[in-house]
């Protein structure tokens, strides 16, 4: 969360908002309002069976950034204020968003509204539990473990071995104290003792189908998928072994629709799905980008952290599962971020300091890079904060030119999209628009996984190499003995590097990148690499930022952000 002292806070922005009619605002985006299902007054789920096709499709602009800082660079804001200042130019643009996750909005990070004047509201809502959708999510995904093990306390007909399951529970929640359990204790009526652990949901394999699946069709077949361990033999079982699949397809069928906001300025935003991009694959669900590409001339969605993670998983997962290739992309900076990756400690970023910016530049530097290596020319939107200088920016803008590439300067927090915070870079991503694009993955799905996770070591982070464990070695035996060599890689790594070190700041070089484990998600369609120490169930920081919230007896939320 980032303030200023002539600002009210996000949550007081939010509140004095004068929203518009859902039918409304469902008509500014083309979609009829027998395709509205209503939650409360401003919300709503759209069906999209029931928004008839365009002739046309529209375009996607992907926002994505530099590697942040801990708090973030504002992706979801500029996304938002870019939005807005399309819309106010006069473009049909809906705006394609993901959840929230509660144990970033208690925990570090804050809400993923947008921040400001360029949020989507209404913002308590969209930050806590929404629609419903990530619950209903991680019910099906428990269903599923307490099914499985049912299966095995009643007779065990596949054979399954309790040693060798490898679906796990989750929470959406950070709880390190669930990162590894044994589960089946007490006696012979409780089940069969094993070893287990809980996931944050926005990982799950569960949450990764719901947001690549293209239909409710698509989604069941996904699930049908999903490899939930072996048996004795080492033989694989999936979801429709069990016969469980329409179960857990009936507990997301309304969820799978997306669900329709507006922001601050009454443009439509479809926000739906939410995998994080260090740990899944950071993109809102095809569903709602599609749904969004059939009524709007121009979608802005983004992909989460830096574009070492998300972009890349938006180009090389994302775009090979539905035809929502990026036509221009936005790479979020700040002045704090490129700061933080020239040296200066994370409490003094606010004070000038023009050789720790310049040095910052070689994270950003490799980042444009990293982003033309898959045919698209990006542009570089300085997320603008109350501490930065005007001789900053100017010096940043400048050395963007000397780069060739455009660049401007977003003001969208405190001016908004709706007003003249965000008109130069909307400027810019309409030319953008109107250049061609040859846009290719980064590598062929004929690789095998283990040249496909160097490759993106090598030509994304700057690896010269990649060190597989033991286990990750004996998992890309069993990968290429299965037959699922040919799936996509999406790789779990620190969201503050390039490497797996997250105090290896900048632009690194001549480092080797260590995957600890590989974990097959047949389901979703690609293969998680695991690097250095991530976890796929974050824990809380010292002090989250639950402390700070509260409830007023009218029931009005407190200290949100």
């Amino acid at each position: 969360m980032r303030t200023a002292p002539d600002m009210p806070s996000d949550l007081e922005i939010s509140r004095r908002a004068v929203l518009r009619p859902m039918a409304e605002i469902a008509r500014a985006a083309g979609i009829p309002e027998e395709a509205l299902e209503p939650y409360g007054r401003h919300k709503a789920k759209v069906d999209p069976l029931l928004v008839p096709p365009r002739s046309t499709r529209g375009k996607v602009v992907l926002v994505t950034a530099m590697s942040p800082t801990p708090a973030g660079e504002g992706k979801s804001t500029v996304t938002v204020g870019l939005g807005d200042a399309l819309a106010k130019a006069g473009v049909n643009t809906v705006i394609a968003l993901r959840e929230p996750s509660l144990g970033p909005v208690l925990g570090l990070k804050g809400g993923a509204a947008g921040g400001g004047y360029s949020q989507v509201v209404p913002m308590e809502d969209i930050n806590l539990h929404f629609t419903g959708d990530f619950h209903a999510i991680t019910t099906a995904n428990n269903a599923l473990t307490a099914l499985l093990d049912n299966h095995i306390y009643q007779g065990n007909l596949l054979g399954i071995d309790p040693r060798r399951i490898t679906f796990r529970r989750v929470m959406d929640m950070n709880d390190r104290s669930l990162r590894d359990i044994v589960i089946g204790l007490g006696g012979p009526t409780q089940g069969t003792p094993r070893q287990d652990g809980f996931d944050i949901t926005v990982a799950s394999e569960i949450m990764a189908v719901f947001c690549l699946a293209r239909d409710l069709a698509d989604l069941k077949a996904r699930l049908a998928r999903i490899t939930v361990g072996y048996t004795y033999d080492r033989r694989p079982v999936t979801v429709a072994d069990l016969g469980i699949e329409g179960a857990l397809t009936l507990l997301l069928k309304d969820a799978i629709k997306p669900n329709l906001v507006q922001t601050l300025a009454g443009t439509p935003a479809l926000v739906h799905g939410g995998p994080f991009a260090n740990i899944a694959h950071g993109c809102n669900s095809v569903i709602a980008t599609e749904l969004a590409r059939n009524v709007a001339d121009v979608v802005v969605t983004e992909a989460g952290f830096g574009a070492d993670l998300g972009a890349e998983k938006y180009m090389d997962i994302k775009a090979r599962a539905a035809d929502v290739a990026p036509d221009a992309v936005v790479l979020v900076a700040t002045i704090r971020a490129l700061k933080m990756h020239g040296g200066v400690p994370r409490t003094e970023l606010g004070r000038p300091d023009p050789a720790a910016l310049e040095a910052g530049t070689a994270n950003l530097g490799r980042h444009i890079g990293n982003i033309r290596k898959f045919g698209v020319e990006p542009v570089v939107a300085v997320n603008r904060f109350p501490t930065d200088t005007q001789d900053e920016l100017d010096w940043l803008l400048r050395w963007c030119r000397t780069q060739g590439v455009q660049a401007a300067a977003a003001d969208v927090w405190a001016q908004g999209g709706g007003g003249p915070g965000g008109d130069e870079l909307a400027a810019l991503v309409l030319a953008a628009l109107q250049e061609p694009v040859d846009f290719h993955h980064l590598y062929p799905l004929e690789l095998p996984v283990a040249e496909k996770i160097r490759t993106v070591a090598r030509e994304i982070y700057g690896a010269d190499d990649v060190e597989f464990s033991p286990q990750a070695l004996r998992r890309l035996a069993e990968i290429t003995a299965g037959g699922w060599d040919s799936l996509p890689v999406c790789m779990a790594k620190t969201q503050y590097s390039f490497s797996d070190d997250a105090a290896l700041l900048g632009a690194p070089t001549g480092f080797t990148l260590h995957v600890r484990d590989l974990i097959l998600k047949t389901g979703a369609g690609f293969v998680v690499a695991l690097t250095g120490a991530v976890m796929t169930m974050p824990g809380l920081p010292k002090t989250p930022a639950a402390l700070a919230m509260d409830v007023s007896p009218d029931g009005t939320p407190q200290g949100l952000s």
